[in-house]
């Protein structure tokens, strides 16, 4: 402690107050179970806070199956298989990312419901009287489907990633023994992919946690509902202070569950002469399956709700005013930049901080400030809300003596958004940053230094150029993530300041399903770009 303390200067100063600043507003969660129980509370607790849980953990169980199913089989083929169109699919697949969950719900109800396309061509074309209820998605299973197409492509992705840097030996190796593809793939491929297939389907589980939208629409009742529905309709913080630390709680849970299921097998390589998979030409009917396979879980994540939405754009274009839209667009790409912005600078100097004092003080530092990412955005919001009505408490002589009307400035401003938006999303952007640390290592620094250049002088003239790519990724990846997201958006914006993810999740709400297509529609070409962008990056850094 002593010799850390001893080898403090500007950058580790830096760190230690972003990373405070990062750790902060989630303290005021802890704080909130020692607060006394209220009327509110005690209800919720003793009748409805078990179907609470129960929705939750369903919706997280079924998920995270049905996810790592879909992300696991098409990350294997198109790792190890040669078949008509696996080079765009391979790309595509990821696809998916750029719909948020609740616009691909208010589609696909749109499209099955009495008026949708599918009960019209059964009712008008082929005169078959459907049972409605058939069609109905608006349930925990039609909320799971959602979740699983539009969120497997983090299972895809990672493992994906991993398997096309395995070596072919293992796989040559099982079949010298005899092992046929499917027992290749579930006692061979499945035990070394452990690690990323748990990797990849945390990730969907936090985001199903994270989720408010669809649950909304669909009306099922999970934590997040009731946090909103708690703090908005009861107007009871300290109520939803309990319900998110109730949710903190589910959420370390899940995390311990996900560590004791990585455990500590490891697998690496045998011999220093490795050779990459080499694709495995398929023809005829397995060819054909491979394609259909990937053509139909293409067609249901992206094509069909896409094509829908561009058919109700068409069919309301001009309805909503080109004044307003320009400023719904103009705000979701400002608080988006920004954040990101700021989100990469934190990242940098933390990850530098990292590397110039290794120790496990350190470490221990560095995991404290990505833990916003494992916890839901309605937790967070609750969180910051409350850290800034109490820093506004705090300021309020200042404000008196400056001559403000009002004691709450910075609690109602959108810097508090912009903050939240730091906190929740920090662990991407880092992530990101500390991969490209790593792979430019430290001998370039070290030789920097050993010419006389201060430490300053060498992150900005050697580091900082060598990680231009680990800077765009994932700037790119924090930016799609926030152009997205909903609840601390819903929460926490300024009054009358709406991003094109509020404005399309009102317009869903409203039932005004059209109307919203062209919001929805934005944010799809937007966080599209940037995703192929991100893949050339990712498919650029393995070659």
């Amino acid at each position: 402690m002593r010799k850390f303390f001893s080898k403090m200067n500007i950058w580790s100063f830096l760190a230690i107050c972003i990373i405070l600043f990062l750790i902060g507003p989630n303290l005021t969660i802890i704080e909130g179970l020692f607060m006394p129980e209220n009327e509110n509370w005690v209800h919720i607790k003793e009748y409805i806070l078990a179907d609470f849980i129960r929705a939750s953990f369903i919706l997280v169980f079924f998920t995270g199956i049905l996810t790592i199913v879909l992300g696991t089989s098409l990350a294997w083929l198109i790792a190890q298989y040669d078949f008509p169109l696996r080079s765009f699919y391979k790309w595509s697949l990821i696809l998916p990312l750029s719909l948020p969950p609740f616009i691909a719900a208010y589609t696909y109800h749109g499209i099955l419901n009495y008026t949708g396309v599918v009960q019209t061509i059964f009712r008008n074309k082929l005169h078959v009287e459907v049972n409605t209820a058939y069609f109905d998605i608006m349930n925990i299973p039609g909320a799971i489907f959602i979740y699983t197409m539009f969120l497997f492509p983090y299972v895809y992705t990672i493992v994906r990633v991993f398997l096309s840097h395995q070596s072919a030996t293992l796989i040559e190796s099982a079949r010298m023994l005899g092992k046929g593809p499917f027992k290749i793939f579930f006692q061979v491929v499945v035990p070394i992919s452990r690690a990323a297939i748990i990797g990849g389907v945390s990730l969907v589980i936090l985001e199903v946690l994270n989720d408010y939208g669809v649950v909304k629409y669909f009306g099922i009742q999970t934590f997040s509902t009731a946090i909103f529905q708690t703090w908005f309709s009861l107007g009871d913080i300290d109520s939803s202070l309990k319900l998110a630390a109730s949710l903190m709680g589910f959420v370390i849970m899940i995390l311990i569950i996900e560590k004791l299921l990585r455990g500590r097998k490891q697998f690496s390589y045998a011999t220093t002469k490795i050779r990459p998979l080499k694709l495995v030409k398929l023809r005829g009917g397995k060819a054909l399956l491979a394609t259909i396979y990937c053509t139909i879980i293409f067609s249901l994540s992206f094509l069909i709700p896409v094509f829908q939405l561009i058919d109700w754009f068409i069919l309301t274009f001009g309805q909503i005013p080109f004044q307003d839209f320009y400023i719904y667009v103009k705000n979701s790409i400002i608080v988006a930049a920004i954040s990101a912005t700021i989100i990469i600078i934190f990242a940098l100097i933390i990850g530098n901080f990292n590397r110039l004092f290794q120790g496990r003080i350190t470490k221990v530092l560095t995991r404290l400030s990505i833990l916003g990412y494992s916890i839901p955005g309605a937790v967070i919001a609750v969180a910051v809300v409350t850290a800034f009505i109490q820093l506004d408490e705090w300021l309020t002589p200042l404000y008196l003596k400056l001559g403000l009307d009002s004691t709450l400035v910075l609690s109602v401003s959108i810097v508090m958004l912009i903050a939240a938006y730091i906190v929740r999303f920090f662990a991407i952007g880092f992530n990101s940053i500390e991969a490209g640390y790593e792979k430019i290592g430290t001998n370039f620094r070290d030789a920097s230094r050993l010419l006389g250049a201060g430490i300053t002088k060498t992150f900005f003239k050697v580091d900082v150029p060598m990680m231009k790519g680990a800077i765009i990724s994932g700037f790119i990846l924090v930016f799609i993530d926030i152009m997205k997201e909903i609840p601390l958006t819903l929460i926490l914006r300024p009054f009358n300041f709406d991003t094109l993810a509020t404005k399309a999740f009102q317009y869903a709400s409203d039932e005004k399903i059209m109307e919203a297509s062209q919001a929805s529609l934005f944010i799809i070409v937007i966080s599209a770009i940037a995703i192929f962008i991100f893949n050339k990056l990712l498919e650029k850094e393995s070659s």
